[in-house]
């Protein structure tokens, strides 16, 4: 079973787009809609905004549906000249850039008590993601689309809508994140403890600056698009 946790409705409208014999399901508070796509079995969940429910909801799908994958997807800011609205990140590791113990010796990132600062996805996900990327621009090139651009990197989640070219700073620095966001570390953090691979793919939806709360606004539904594209060729080719 293939697991997608999105933090918005707008960013899971456009994936659950398909999906045959339909049930759903509420625990801790969050509703999953089971189902097929393409062949699959998949379990879909909005978890709501931040790195709690993030967590509480990733949590409630493996002790309840035991996916073998959880895919989180949605919209980032940008940190990299590299990218622009609607272009696309495969996270290769993530890390929490509000998780700070500095004080007492831990670098900023690291949890206490825990060797754990950044979560690598897993590589085969990667790869898979990589593969359905080039097969999605095959077909938009067909259909005279724009190819979509993407880049690999480390992905900073924080309980921050980062809106503040100090704070973008600061992130890139310690982190070298090329997108900051609010779940995804949570999600990775959550996986990793329970040993289920996992992968993070999110579509620039603003640039993570002063501007950022009218970029959001304008360019969200078209970040999310994007991503569903992506994700609904992973479904299709995932076990094949």
């Amino acid at each position: 079973m293939i697991g997608i946790i999105c933090a918005m409705e707008l960013e899971i409208e456009k994936i659950r787009v398909g999906m045959t014999d339909v049930t759903e399901e509420k625990h801790a508070g969050v509703v999953y809609t089971l189902g097929k796509k393409k062949g699959a079995d998949v379990v879909m969940a909005v978890s709501g905004a931040g790195k709690v429910f993030a967590a509480i909801c990733t949590q409630a799908m493996i002790d309840n549906f035991h996916p073998e994958v959880i895919l989180n997807v949605g919209v980032a800011g940008s940190l990299s000249t590299d990218l622009s609205i609607g272009d696309i990140v495969m996270a290769e590791q993530l890390v929490q850039h509000d998780m700070d113990v500095t004080a007492l010796g831990l670098k900023k990132g690291q949890l206490y008590g825990s060797d754990y600062r950044f979560f690598p996805a897993n590589s085969k996900v990667i790869d898979l993601i990589k593969e359905c990327l080039e097969l999605v621009n095959l077909e938009r090139e067909k259909e005279g689309k724009k190819a979509l651009h993407a880049i690999k990197g480390t992905v900073a989640s924080g309980d921050i809508f980062v809106a503040d070219s100090g704070l973008k700073k600061s992130i890139v620095d310690e982190f070298q994140a090329v997108a900051c966001e609010m779940e995804g570390a949570a999600i990775a953090q959550v996986c990793c403890v329970n040993e289920i691979r996992f992968g993070v793919v999110r579509a620039i939806s603003d640039s993570a600056n002063e501007s950022s709360t009218m970029d959001f606004g304008e360019f969200c539904k078209m970040a999310a698009d994007n991503t569903a594209e992506l994700v609904d060729m992973f479904i299709g080719r995932y076990g094949k």
